[in-house]
This record gives structure tokens, sequence and C-alpha cells, in this order.
């Protein structure tokens, strides 16, 4: 019983085949440059050679085409027949308002995901892309829309509604979404799984770190807050985005610069956070902290700001949960950076919160790098979207 991951971008589309039975990748890929002069194919499948070729895309449809063509291949594939792959499980960023969970593709569904295209510019019209790729090079297979959005569907009302007119709300859907959803509710089942807590009752922060990050709180697995917001500017400093800012540095940037409000947005999220505040020199956090090891300044000020504002997100959920059982680091960062986690696990020391320093120096790793007697429970755990996609679609297939 297999199922097929997508999750497309406007010029490329990433891809997995997992056998449901055991939740093993039996193959995965990237198609690149679709549309332009020459695109790219890359094959993976495990114990086999890699296989790539250049071929020309001109669309999502022919790439999801050569993509069942591998798949299936009697050399270069995985399994007999498209038959075997049961269903299609699609990444979408937005769904707005309308989904509180992954649903299956209609087109009611399709008419919805082009509404939130306004709310996802970047990212929605491509999944769609993908969604009726599909539809073609296969019809008649089953599509399921997985969205990055309804992990944070189940906040209420009070966490979701900024301070601002209600009637912005009722027009247009503006409130907080959250992203990295998908992430989110992997992270968090797995960390309930993994230690045997109360399904109904663990409390659990989940810091996914990478380039792009944000940090959840949930309640026996429902989220009751996250850091993004109606786009993922909102919240931690991240490589390129600024995160909580207040909103009238816009105005007065706009106005010192005589630049437009879509020329400061450019720059909120893609020239600031770190690359910004290192004076446009530093987008990574490896070289981040490689320049504050060889002692440059301006790149310590950064990472002590960066840290600062993932402690106060900590700090704010565990108040906001009334305590913590579980403590979850992912995405490269938060599974990568046994420094970074001891650096923001110090400063919750004096409620009992106790690091292994051998198991916090292991690397992407799933497994407790608390000390045995810590009052809370923190964990590297590594993230795994395509699998959390897979097992949505198989759930509603």
């Amino acid at each position: 019983m297999s199922i097929l991951v997508l999750n497309c971008g406007s010029s490329s589309l990433k891809y997995q085949l997992i056998d449901m039975k055991d939740e093993k990748v039996l193959a995965k890929g990237l198609c690149e440059r679709i549309g332009e002069d020459m695109s790219k194919i890359i094959h993976k499948v495990p114990g086999k050679e890699d296989y790539s070729k250049e071929v020309k895309f001109e669309t999502h449809t022919e790439a999801v085409k050569m993509v069942f063509d591998l798949l299936t291949d009697s050399d270069k594939g995985v399994v007999k027949s498209i038959d075997e792959i049961e269903a299609i499980g699609h990444r979408v960023l937005h769904g707005g308002t309308k989904f509180t969970q992954s649903t299956k593709v209609d087109a009611k569904v399709k008419d919805a995901i082009r509404e939130c295209f306004d709310l996802g510019p970047l990212h929605n019209p491509a999944n769609l892309m993908g969604i009726e790729a599909c539809e073609k090079a296969v019809p008649g297979k089953p599509n399921v829309a997985v969205f990055d959005t309804t992990f944070g569907m189940s906040l209420g009302a009070a966490g979701y509604l900024y301070g601002i007119p209600y009637e912005y709300y009722e027009k247009y859907g503006i409130r907080r979404y959250g992203f990295h959803g998908t992430s989110h509710m992997y992270v968090t089942a797995e960390a309930i799984k993994f230690n045997k807590l109360d399904k109904d009752k663990a409390k659990i922060i989940v810091c996914h770190l990478g380039n792009g990050a944000s940090i959840s709180a949930s309640i026996g697995g429902k989220c009751v807050d996250t850091s993004m917001g109606l786009t993922p500017l909102e919240g931690l400093i991240m490589g390129t985005r600024s995160g909580d800012i207040d909103p009238a540095v816009i105005q007065y940037i706009m106005k010192k610069e005589n630049k437009t409000i879509d020329e400061v947005l450019d720059i909120l999220n893609k020239k600031s956070g770190y690359y910004g505040m290192t004076n446009y020199k530093i987008r990574d956090h490896r070289d981040l902290t490689a320049a504050v090891e060889a002692g440059d300044e301006n790149a310590k000020i950064t990472l002590k700001a960066y840290e600062r504002r993932i402690i106060k997100y900590i700090g704010a959920y565990i108040a906001l949960l009334n305590g913590v059982d579980c403590i979850c680091f992912a995405g490269g960062i938060g599974e990568n950076s046994g420094y970074t986690r001891q650096a923001l696990m110090n400063h919750f020391s004096y409620m009992g919160i106790k690091l292994d320093p051998e198991k916090n120096s292991h690397k992407g790793v799933m497994e407790v790098i608390s000390t045995p007697d810590s009052s809370v429970i923190v964990m590297d755990l590594p993230t795994n979207e395509e699998l959390m996609i897979a097992r949505e679609t198989l759930r509603l297939k």
C-alpha cells in the first residue's frame, strides 16, 4: 500500500513514494526548472544508483508523468504499475478559514485553494498546479490536500484574532493561521507516542527551527498557540525574515527611504533576520555561529537576539499552557545544533530542566536529550512532513 507525496513549487516538484505498511520511503526525487529551457529530474531509490537526466518539462503535468514513468520503470522503478499507488498527497500552503483539516480534492476544494492565492501567492498557485497535473496524468487517482495552516485552526478566537477592527476578519479572513503546521502536527504526535504521554492532556511545545522558524504550543495534540500569523513573517527572527516587529516601523521606513509598502515588505521577508542584522553578510545559522566563534561582534548580537526571541516564546507558552510536559526541537537547526538547544534550555534551569551533554551532542536522532531527573522532557525529534502528509492521505483516500 503506497502513497505518493508531492510538494510543488512554481518551477519545481519534490516527491516521495512511501510504503505505508512500514512507513518506508521506496523512492524520492526532484524535478527542477519546470517551464525553463532545460529542466532536470533526480530520482533516488535506496540500494540503487541515483538517476538524473536533463529533460525539457514545459509543464508540471509533463513532470508528473515522468515521475510515474520512473516509479513504474522495470529497472529504475519500485512498483509494477500505477495501480499499486493508492493515492497522492499534496502539500498546500494556505487553506484560509475554509479548511480545519486535510481533505480529499474535488472541484470545490480546488476553488477554495484558488480563493487563497492572495494569502499564499508564492505557494498556493504552484500547489494547485501539482494537483491538476496529477488529475491529468493519472485520472481517477485520489488526491488529498494537506494544508500547512490546519494545525493552527484549532486556535480559539482569543488566540487567532488580532487587535484590529473585527470587520477585517469578517471581510477578509485576517487572523493568525500559523505555518509549518504539518511539521508541528507530526512532531507533537510523535512526542506523545514516544513518551507515552496522555493523548488528551499532554502539554507540548515544538520549536521548529530552520531558516524559517516557528514555535507551537498544544494540549492533547491540538494547537493552542503558534508564533507565525497571517503569513510566515510573524514570530521568530529567521534567516531573512524579521519576525515580530512594531507595525509603525513599516510606515517609518517608507517615509525615510521613499519606498512603497511592497518594497518594505520585501525587505522584511528577504533582507532582514540574520541577513539584515549582519549587514547583509550572513543568511545561514551555521555561518552565523562560525562568525560568532571568529569574534564577529555583529554576529554575536544577532545570535543573542535570535535566542532571546525563542526564549521569550517558550516562556510565554509555558505560562499559557500552565506548565509543559515536553519541549521538542525540530528543523535543520533544532535537530542538529546541540549548542542552540543548550543555550535555550539554560534559561529554564530555574524550573529544573536539565540536558544530558552527551545526548545533546547528537544530531538528528529521535531521542530524549534531557536527564532522567529533569522536570520536563526535552527531545531532539527530526520532523518528517512527507510522512505526515502520507498518513493524512491514507486516512482520507
